[in-house]
């Protein structure tokens, strides 16, 4: 089912899985211009949650030829869900649940400290060996990237590999609909990847300049394969996915062994294991044709292939199967998408409210948090229906603690 085709004067069509979301009219304005681009490949597929971003829509696949679009595949590259089912079950966890969640903001770095001479306290000062060992898969591919692009050295990149970071980002305990416990955690690349995302969207940027090349907004800039620094771009991009996949199961690994110590007891974890990528791009066969598809908030849904696809604090969040629709590129979303700027969840939004909804859920309920409340989302239940030919739901998760920056 596709709720809506858009088509666009000049450009490629627009396929939207989204009866009984809303869509704003700055969001459509955003794919349109995106479909536009002349190397977009067959038509640009818009999942339930999407929503206004840099570049491109949050939310939708963009299926090129022969160009990327650096900035349609973002600055958290590589972003992410990674979700283990334990052996636990509901009546293993304790009534008080703060000790389980103090343990894991321990084990796992989270937020940001800004100010010069502080240490950010989302990084580490010394990372631990499982964090170094990660590191050390990485470097040496990290080494040839900044000796092309050298201002990629002095990043956040070593320290921040195992770390959660801030925003939409979180750890969570979280119980299936049989009352098993699940691990969940959503992160990326962190420092490193912002500054390689940043670093080729002005490269992208001064060779339209330098080319005379007129875009129809100025983050639509593009590499052209065979150019200059396509290749770089590439590997660059490959390096941060990888870094981001490993964040996060360095991020899980410290988690369960925190877990274990708060509960008091062993248990098995990954009987079930789930890591995927939102935030990505990557070479795949469509339609007979071998395309660079951007994923920009969507996950990849081939056929029989496992994903996650978490709501809001104090929703529920899903473990889903693909379906492997190709109209959609073999996607589907990656959340319930936002329906409020973080502006304004925190105008509009009470604290009596927030509170309120995160009643059953162990987690900060201060204003530094007010802005990612669950009425700054879209209704979860919403977005899967609109999706129900995409994925099928294998496991309902609902929250019981929740981790934030």
């Amino acid at each position: 089912m596709i709720a809506e085709v858009m088509n666009v004067p000049g450009g490629r069509p627009v396929k939207m899985w989204t009866d009984g979301v809303p869509v704003d009219e700055k969001a459509r304005e955003q794919l349109r211009l995106t479909a536009s681009m002349p190397f977009i490949a067959g038509h640009v597929a818009v999942m339930p949650d999407v929503h206004v971003g840099k570049g491109s829509t949050i939310g939708s696949v963009i299926p090129t030829k022969g160009a990327i679009i650096p900035a349609a595949v973002g600055v958290d590259l590589g972003c992410g869900m990674m979700a283990v089912r334990t052996d636990l079950d509901a009546s293993d966890l304790p009534d008080n649940l703060s000790a389980l969640r103090s343990a894991i903001e321990k084990a796992v770095p989270h937020g940001r400290t800004v100010g010069r001479g502080k240490r950010d306290k989302g990084s580490w000062s010394d990372p631990p060996a499982e964090a170094d060992a990660a590191w050390g898969k990485l470097h040496d591919r990290f080494e040839r990237i900044v000796e092309k692009h050298g201002r990629l050295r002095s990043t956040n990149n070593r320290k921040h590999l195992g770390t959660l970071g801030t925003g939409n980002h979180f750890v969570e305990v979280c119980l299936d609909q049989d009352d098993r416990v699940w691990f969940m955690l959503h992160s990326g690349s962190r420092g490193v990847g912002n500054a390689i995302g940043m670093h080729f969207i002005a490269l992208a940027q001064r060779e339209m300049e330098r080319h005379f090349i007129q875009l129809p907004h100025r983050d639509l800039a593009y590499l052209v394969e065979g150019s200059e620094h396509f290749d770089d771009y590439v590997e660059a991009v490959g390096w941060a996915q990888d870094f981001a996949m490993a964040n996060r199961v360095v991020m899980m690994k410290r988690t369960v062994e925190a877990a274990r110590k708060a509960l008091g007891r062993p248990f098995e974890a990954e009987l079930e294991a789930v890591n995927c990528h939102h935030n990505y791009v990557e070479r795949e066969r469509h339609f007979g044709d071998d395309v660079l598809v951007t994923r920009k908030g969507a996950v990849n849904a081939s056929k029989g292939r496992m994903g996650i696809i978490p709501g809001s604090m104090g929703a529920k969040s899903f473990i889903v199967r693909g379906l492997g629709n190709e109209d959609s590129f073999c996607s589907c979303s990656h959340g319930a998408g936002r329906v409020m700027s973080r502006t304004q969840a925190k105008r509009e939004v009470s604290m009596t409210e927030h509170e309120a909804a995160l009643a059953s859920v162990e987690c900060r309920k201060d204003e530094g948090v007010l802005d990612e409340t669950p009425r700054a989302y879209k209704d979860i239940d919403a977005v899967m229906a609109a999706q129900s030919d995409l994925v099928e739901i294998v496991h309902t998760l609902r929250q019981v603690v929740c981790v934030k920056g």
